[in-house]
């Protein structure tokens, strides 16, 4: 599965981020997010993350990935990180062959610089297989898929809740929405809880 992260310029020196892109089936590397619905066809998930925040991006939902396809998720992805927090300044990716010269042309007209892993090597882009590894065992595997619809409508309220409630023990459990950390005092008597994707996760504040 092809894997690409992006390094910033700024005074933080953040990491930007990291795509898990899905291959299709007979690719050599074991590792990409996919899902079977329950009429028993595979989708496949592109999704970005953010090295230096954890801040999820979903690309896209498809069942037939191609090249074409891929490059077009780069052009919304480097649309959506032309912030002023700073400019991409690498693309970490692997060397599979959805990475085509049409999609590594878009970041290097956002000045970002192209390294590639090595060979069979997915602990160098380890977060990226992280965020793979959550989104199957909270998702996928929980959760009956319908259609390539349901599972966008799904992973668009899960990207809220990884993004805004989620902390991340490799950024001090930070949250990617927020550059504090959450406090809680031991004196608060009453806890919220709010459901999300029908229950199956929950999230807790304190109460006002």
């Amino acid at each position: 599965m092809p894997r690409a992260s992006i390094r910033r310029h700024g005074a933080q020196a953040r990491r930007g981020a990291s795509s898990c892109m899905p291959r299709p089936p007979g690719s050599s590397p074991p590792a990409f997010l996919h899902v079977d619905t329950v009429l028993l066809k595979r989708l496949y998930v592109l999704v970005f993350i953010e090295h230096g925040t954890r801040r999820m991006h979903l690309g896209g939902v498809t069942a037939h990935p191609t090249a074409e396809w891929t490059t077009q998720q780069a052009r919304n992805l480097a649309i959506a990180l032309d912030r002023p927090s700073g400019k991409s300044r690498f693309l970490i990716r692997d060397r599979g062959p959805d990475f085509t010269r049409s999609f590594n042309a878009v970041f290097h007209a956002a000045g970002a610089t192209i390294l590639r892993t090595a060979i069979q090597a997915p602990r160098m882009n380890a977060t990226c297989e992280r965020l793979v590894g959550t989104l199957r065992r909270e998702i996928p595997d929980r959760v009956l898929i319908l259609g390539q619809a349901h599972l966008r409508a799904v992973l668009t309220e899960y990207q809220v809740h990884y993004n805004t409630a989620r902390p991340h023990q490799g950024t001090a459990q930070r949250i990617p929405g927020r550059p504090y950390v959450i406090s809680v005092s031991p004196d608060t008597q009453q806890i919220r809880r709010k459901p999300i994707l029908s229950g199956l996760i929950n999230e807790y504040t304190q109460a006002a």
